[in-house]
């Protein structure tokens, strides 16, 4: 069941943080993920959660998204991005099957 990683990012140093992308992009791919969204456009239309930007990923499943989260090869990457962004991330699992109109 594929499962997907939410992650609103506020990142503090653009240019320090610019050695995560192309590292990150090759473990999420590694580990059978895709972007689905990555954007500093949106709009709010319920609540205060307004994120500077806007990060989904999907999985094949909430154990590969672990394993990627957890990873060697993305353990630097986080590192960084740990230092040089405020990040929130969330695991969700889909609903299996998809309810029907």
């Amino acid at each position: 069941m594929p499962a997907y990683i939410i992650a609103s990012v506020d990142v503090k140093n653009p240019e320090a943080f610019e050695p995560y992308k192309q590292p990150t992009a090759a473990s999420i791919a590694q580990y059978g993920g895709r972007f689905l969204v990555q954007s500093s456009r949106h709009e709010v239309l319920e609540g205060s959660w307004n994120p500077n930007r806007l990060v989904v990923l999907e999985f094949p499943s909430a154990d590969a998204a672990k394993r990627w989260y957890d990873s060697e090869e993305y353990r630097a990457p986080k590192a960084l991005r740990l230092q040089h962004a405020v990040s929130n991330l969330l695991l969700a699992e889909a609903i299996q099957p998809p309810p029907t109109p």
